[in-house]
């Protein structure tokens, strides 16, 4: 794999809006929140073409509404809109970025080594290849419309509290799109599909911290199949997984690139980057296990203000070895599982994130679930109530600690 060609900076970015003066323990979603039945049908309908997209949108901005109030109900100090607007938290660029389009994953089996096995793996790792849809390039990726500047807008008309807006990483979003046999009609190689993303993203990016946005993250799920995927009999289905493999360390310098090209320039306080290890299915045993070790160069050498970690469940490994990552940084910390049905006590979370404070410092230190509760729109790992539940834990065992 030969090093990725240098995209020209934009630019230096115009000022943004004043950074917030985070409390203590900043209490946030990672985004994605369960979508109303009546939102997802609409999806589907919108999706089929049978919608029209104006009726879709005044939908949503309903669904919007009641997620944005179940997060103020709750207290958390940073809002999202939850991505109702979206089919899933990267697959929905399909509907933003011209020379892309949504395709069902079940007819694409035909292009990967072995349909069947596929196939099998996919139920056997609890996916809903029937519901799931996977975005195709075309022709040559153009953003000629924002990718999520229409989210911000309706939040930040809402409420005066900061908003954070999640975005697909420039890893993610190569991995994705880069299916063999499809993109390789409109690009020579995954390089140079890689330089239209960085610059959709950068462009992107600039328009989020224009138009408001307190912070904006960045999801690259797909750095720990790089690490802790090679050694499974199956492979783990996340955004990507379609995508061939290469080797773990040309794959972890090939992202850090991405990553840090998008956001050279910008202020680094205003950009984080989430990461965990899958969030299709409540199953447990089918997602990644692994912890940070392997990450922790990577991680180090971004060119972010922070990093918002999976760390609740048992699969991520032990907080302690997150010790060393550069100090200037926050550090997010997964205090409860959106997987799991049971509600985390405030006790037994204020517990875990005074241990954060121990290691990181209690300024350094923000609060969140290990994932978004609806990754997927069609497959939600949790339940509204139970995701307002879990949230509103955080914030009271936020409210004990900075007492």
């Amino acid at each position: 794999m030969g090093a990725s060609p240098q995209v020209p900076l934009a630019e230096q970015p115009t000022p943004t809006p004043a950074l917030p003066v985070w409390p203590l323990f900043a209490v946030m979603g990672i985004g994605s929140w369960p979508r109303p039945s009546w939102l997802r049908r609409l999806l589907r309908e919108r999706m089929e073409h049978r919608l029209d997209e104006s009726e879709f949108q005044q939908a949503a901005d309903d669904a919007v509404r009641l997620a944005v109030q179940a997060q103020l109900r709750a207290g958390v100090d940073v809002v999202t809109d939850g991505e109702q607007r979206r089919d899933s938290y990267a697959s929905f660029v399909a509907f933003r970025l011209s020379g892309c389009q949504l395709v069902p994953i079940v007819d694409l089996l035909p292009y990967v080594e072995d349909p069947d096995k596929f196939a099998a793996e996919l139920r056997a790792l609890d996916v809903p290849a029937d519901e799931i849809r996977q975005p195709v390039v075309m022709s040559r990726l153009q953003r000629e419309v924002p990718l999520a500047g229409h989210e911000l807008a309706f939040v930040r008309s809402l409420t005066p509290r900061p908003v954070k807006v999640a975005l697909p990483g420039p890893y993610l979003l190569t991995r994705l799109l880069s299916l063999e046999c499809v993109s390789d009609r409109v690009y020579a190689d995954r390089e140079s599909l890689a330089e239209d993303i960085v610059a959709v993203l950068r462009a992107e990016l600039q328009s989020l911290l224009e138009g408001g946005a307190a912070v904006v993250q960045f999801d690259e799920p797909v750095l720990t199949e790089v690490v802790h995927g090679q050694g499974r009999r199956s492979r783990s289905f996340m955004c990507g997984a379609l995508a061939a493999r290469h080797d773990p360390k040309a794959e972890l310098a090939f992202a850090a690139n991405l990553i840090n090209r998008v956001t050279s320039g910008f202020a680094r306080e205003r950009v984080v980057l989430h990461v965990c290890r899958g969030n299709w299915s409540k199953d447990e045993s089918v997602a990644l296990r692994g912890g940070y070790e392997p990450l922790l160069d990577t991680l180090a050498s971004l060119n972010v203000g922070g990093y918002l970690l999976e760390l609740c469940t048992p699969r991520a490994g032990e907080m302690e070895v997150l010790r060393d990552l550069p100090r200037d940084r926050k550090i997010g910390v997964g205090v409860v599982n959106p997987k799991s049905e049971k509600i985390e006590s405030p006790d037994e979370i204020a517990r875990r994130a005074d241990q954060a404070a121990r290691i990181f410092g209690a300024e350094r230190v923000w609060l969140h679930p290990d994932c978004g509760f609806a990754t997927f729109a069609d497959s939600p790992v949790s339940s509204s109530a139970i995701a307002e539940a879990k949230l509103a834990a955080i914030a009271q065992a936020a409210s004990r600690l900075r007492g």
